[in-house]
């Protein structure tokens, strides 16, 4: 079942590449008591992920911040190695953005945001999307098709906080 405004994020572990390596990290720990948005794009180094859905985050980030958001987070069915490394070739690591690996797709799949694109050797992957949460409850959520990056931009989700 695919999650909706006014429901309450799962919980699930997730990956961050951390000083000593891999290092667990629970979504429910990142969204307690917090204002956080929480994007998840098809993978590390896609063409729109990377040309259109980090960008529309890394130029709003002041913006969001302005609007007390705690935290941006990028969420992709990847390991963490690869989020780190993308996260610092984007510019997203400077801007102060935190990339999560989602490597067994746990959170995208209790969400509801997995799907499957065998001829482009996806599988499990996440669908584009953008959501606003405050203390675990989705406030604003806008999902995109593939290869589209227009409700999950920053710029949109920006205008409905």
């Amino acid at each position: 079942m695919t999650i909706s405004t006014g429901d309450t994020l799962p919980d699930a572990t997730l990956l961050i590449f951390g000083a000593n390596g891999p290092e667990a990290v629970k979504m429910a720990d990142k969204t307690r008591g917090r204002k956080v948005v929480i994007f998840g794009l098809t993978g590390a180094y896609t063409r729109t992920c990377t040309a259109a859905h980090v960008p529309s985050f890394i130029r709003t980030k002041g913006d969001f911040d302005a609007k007390g958001v705690d935290e941006i987070i990028c969420v992709s069915v990847n390991d963490p190695f690869v989020m780190a490394a993308w996260a610092k070739d984007t510019g997203a690591a400077e801007a102060g953005l935190t990339f999560l690996g989602d490597a067994g797709a746990e959170f995208t799949k209790a969400i509801g945001m997995n799907w499957t694109a065998e001829p482009a050797g996806f599988y499990d992957r996440s669908r584009r999307y953008a959501l606003y949460a405050e203390d675990g409850v989705i406030k604003a959520l806008n999902i995109d098709g593939p290869g589209v990056c227009e409700l999950s931009a920053g710029e949109t989700l920006l205008g409905q906080i």
